[in-house]
């Protein structure tokens, strides 16, 4: 079973924003979608944009660099279904962000 690691603080990761942050070696964006956190792979499936950087808008997360679009709580992509991010569990404690990879 995975153990949550504190990957940030909820204050840093304001409402309808995006955030990268690292845990244990690994790449991962953080998204406040109305004060819930949600956590998936930072790599775009495209060509590999970092959408930490990218556009939140709802639950829609749009990579910086070629526009690509996933919905934040299930990772999928919304033009083609059959390509999916990792998402991770989240946990937030007080004013911390735990995240179990």
């Amino acid at each position: 079973m995975a153990e949550f690691v504190t990957v940030a603080k909820l204050s840093e990761l304001t409402v309808g924003t995006a955030k990268t942050v690292e845990v244990n070696g690994k790449e991962i964006a953080l998204y406040n979608v109305d004060g819930k956190i949600y956590a998936t792979d930072n790599t775009c499936l495209h060509q590999g944009g970092p959408l930490g950087e990218g556009t939140l808008q709802g639950y829609v997360i749009t990579c910086p660099w070629h526009m690509w679009e996933y919905d934040v709580r299930t990772g999928e992509n919304l033009d083609d279904k059959t390509l999916k991010l990792v998402t991770y569990p989240v946990q937030v404690e007080g004013d911390e962000i735990k995240v179990a990879v």
